[in-house]
């Protein structure tokens, strides 16, 4: 059967991972070996070192480009890994256009660390079309999209920009990370690479880190296969079984935490204590009807803005309890954390001011926890304000 023909469920638990031909094994096995015999020099069956194919990895690859309606994946050691190698795709003198609120942990790299080799950046607020025109130059080579946004949750109109970056060839990247391929596909919407830190949803329980593409692009996949074999970025074959592992039950947790995500944004915008909440699926959200255009869903990413100071914020921190005060996001658990100390702390102060990541907002990953245990928590520790 072609798996690859059927629904987003049925592909996660089924494409590229046969029972094993040898022992009928149902679960894909762990390949450990690091190298492969040859009939002869240059015949073997498809596999001669770990580092430039593993039968592990390449089921994981298979499945997960599947589900982003892609011809061709490719997994990382993490999601800075792969973004490392998208970005080796380019030379010195060329330019990318940047979505202005990115991952600071993307910012970091672009800023002090790719800049530096000769790649020019400019960031800039995605969700106004003309600005991102204005942005545009001859040397353009790549267009980094983030949508949602993180921590802003801004969407971008991922066919607004496509329509003008491929008629003028110009690479376009979209950072899924927030909404997984359960809920947002941008190849379908003229992306030619959606990018994950699988680390976050695709992971799912805060316990694998990783990163991966998927194209449908031959002429891009090959150039990152040869970059992800040179540069030698891969994970090891136990985290493709657990990332592959997590796969299966994708579809199942989002619609869960989207669940449990709606219940708390409804909650938290009637709150006296905060002044704003930001989630797409709110109506109250400025690009809520974008969001419905192009996503399958809301996800289960949210920020808020409490009334306040630094102070208000911290002391509502240290009070939870089931949300966990940690980075990252997008596992099983909820978790919770200040972006302009924890994970934007690299974006300078000027800049986060501007975008308006400041001392009162807070990132709010909504678990899979039972929903009232979770409102009860934040109302806990909103009364301690």
């Amino acid at each position: 059967m072609d798996y690859t023909k059927t629904k987003f469920e049925t592909k996660a638990i089924h494409v590229g991972q046969p029972p094993d031909a040898g022992s009928g094994a149902i679960m894909t096995p762990i390949t450990l070996s690091t190298t492969y015999i040859q009939e002869s020099p240059g015949v073997h069956k498809g596999y001669d070192y770990s580092r430039a194919d593993n039968p592990t990895r390449e089921a994981y690859e298979k499945c997960l480009a599947s589900l982003e309606n892609a011809k061709y994946g490719l997994a990382f050691s993490s999601g800075c890994a792969a973004t490392t190698t998208l970005v080796m795709m380019l030379k010195a003198g060329d330019h990318v256009v940047c979505s202005d609120d990115v991952y600071g942990g993307t910012f970091r790299l672009f800023d002090k660390v790719i800049q530096d080799k000769g790649i020019e950046f400019t960031y800039v607020d995605l969700t106004k079309i003309d600005a991102f025109k204005a942005a545009l130059r001859p040397n353009t080579k790549m267009v980094w999209i983030e949508t949602p946004t993180n921590p802003l949750l801004k969407v971008v109109d991922i066919q607004k920009i496509t329509e003008i970056t491929n008629k003028k060839k110009i690479i376009t990247v979209v950072d899924n990370t927030f909404m997984s391929p359960y809920f947002q596909n941008p190849i379908d919407l003229g992306a030619d690479v959606a990018y994950h830190s699988t680390t976050k949803y695709i992971g799912g329980h805060s316990d694998v880190i990783g990163g991966a593409i998927a194209t449908n692009s031959t002429e891009i996949f090959e150039k990152m296969k040869f970059l992800q074999k040179s540069i030698g970025a891969v994970p090891s074959p136990f985290d493709c079984y657990l990332s592959m592992r997590s796969l299966k039950t994708l579809a199942v947790r989002m619609q869960a935490h989207q669940k449990n995500a709606l219940t708390v944004a409804s909650f938290l915008e009637d709150h006296p204590k905060i002044e704003k909440v930001i989630y797409p699926g709110l109506k109250s959200h400025p690009q809520h009807a974008i969001a419905k255009k192009q996503m399958h869903g809301f996800g289960g990413m949210m920020s808020v803005v409490l009334k306040g100071n630094l102070k208000s914020a911290k002391k509502f921190l240290e009070n939870v309890k089931i949300f966990s005060l940690a980075e990252s996001l997008g596992g099983v658990e909820s978790l919770i954390e200040h972006p302009a100390i924890m994970t934007h702390a690299s974006v300078p102060p000027e800049n986060r001011k501007a975008l308006g990541i400041d001392d009162t907002l807070v990132r709010l990953s909504v678990g899979i926890e039972n929903v009232d245990d979770i409102v009860e928590d934040l109302k806990s520790a909103l009364s301690k304000i």
